[in-house]
């Protein structure tokens, strides 16, 4: 299993806003999946952070493609494979 570590910049403040309820239901599927690590927004408006924990850079991908902020063209993203250093997921 790898992590990687996805932005999702914020593309509309409005859509994120509408389709907020969607991505978190979303993001909580895949948390009790077993495929999220961690998840969290930026402070300052910019987006969000993503890490997931899964197999294949194709499976996050395929992921991201069905988040509802990336479908709705809310949030933008950017992947990458994330090698974490210290604390470790059993």
């Amino acid at each position: 299993m790898k992590y990687f570590a996805v932005f999702l910049p914020m593309l509309d403040k409005e859509k994120s806003q509408k389709y907020r309820e969607n991505h978190l239901d979303f993001l909580e599927t895949k948390r009790k999946e077993g495929k999220i690590f961690l998840n969290g927004k930026f402070s300052d408006g910019a987006g969000g952070l993503v890490i997931y924990y899964v197999e294949t850079i194709e499976e996050v991908t395929k992921l991201v493609h069905e988040d509802p902020y990336v479908i709705e063209k809310a949030r933008g993203y950017e992947i990458h494979e994330w090698e974490m250093v210290g604390l470790q997921k059993d």
